[in-house]
C-alpha cells in the first residue's frame, strides 16, 4: 500500500516543477517542503547525504529563481538601481498582468530606465533583450533543478 507521505511529498515535488515555469509560485519551496515532509514523517529514513543533497538543490533553486531577472540586467551593463527596480516592477506587475507582467515589466523598465539614464536605443534594447534571456533563463534552470530533484527523490525513495 502506498503511504500518504508518500504521494504528498511526490505532489509537492511535482507542484515545484510546475511553479518553475509559472511565476510567483515557488518552485524550490514546493520542492523543499516535499522532501522535508517526507524525512520528517515518511517510513523509511532518507539518509543525511540524500537530505543535505536534496535540500541544496531546493535552496539552490530559490536562489535562482529570486536572482535570474535582476542578475541578467546587471551583467548587461544595467545599474543596480535599474536591476533592483526592474525587479519590483516584476514582481507588482504579476498581480497586474499575471505571468505576463513578470517579464513586460522587467524587460520594460529596463529599457525605460536606460533610456532616462542617457542610453541609446539600442543599448537600452539590448540590455532589455538580455535581461529577457536571464528571466527565461533563470525558469529553465529552475525546470531542471526540479525535475532532478523528483527523479532524484524517487531513485532514492523507490528504488533503494
Amino acid at each position: 500500500m502506498v503511504e500518504v507521505v508518500l504521494v504528498v511529498a511526490v505532489g509537492l515535488l511535482v507542484a515545484g516543477i510546475v511553479g518553475s515555469v509559472l511565476p510567483a509560485v515557488p518552485s524550490g519551496l514546493f520542492s523543499l517542503a516535499g522532501i522535508w515532509a517526507y524525512a520528517l514523517f515518511g517510513s523509511d529514513p532518507l539518509g543525511p547525504l540524500a537530505i543535505g543533497g536534496l535540500t541544496l538543490a531546493a535552496i539552490g533553486t530559490v536562489v535562482v529563481d529570486h536572482v535570474g531577472g535582476p542578475v541578467a540586467a546587471k551583467l548587461s551593463g544595467s545599474s543596480n538601481r535599474t536591476a533592483l527596480i526592474a525587479a519590483v516592477v516584476g514582481f507588482v506587475l504579476l498581480f497586474v498582468l499575471g505571468p505576463l507582467g513578470i517579464i513586460v515589466g522587467v524587460i520594460g523598465t529596463v529599457f525605460l530606465l536606460e533610456l532616462t539614464e542617457g542610453a541609446d536605443m539600442e543599448t537600452a534594447a539590448r540590455r532589455s533583450i538580455y535581461t529577457a534571456a536571464g528571466v527565461l533563463g533563470s525558469a529553465l534552470a529552475q525546470l531542471l533543478l526540479t525535475g532532478t530533484i523528483l527523479l532524484a527523490f524517487v531513485v532514492i525513495v523507490v528504488v533503494f
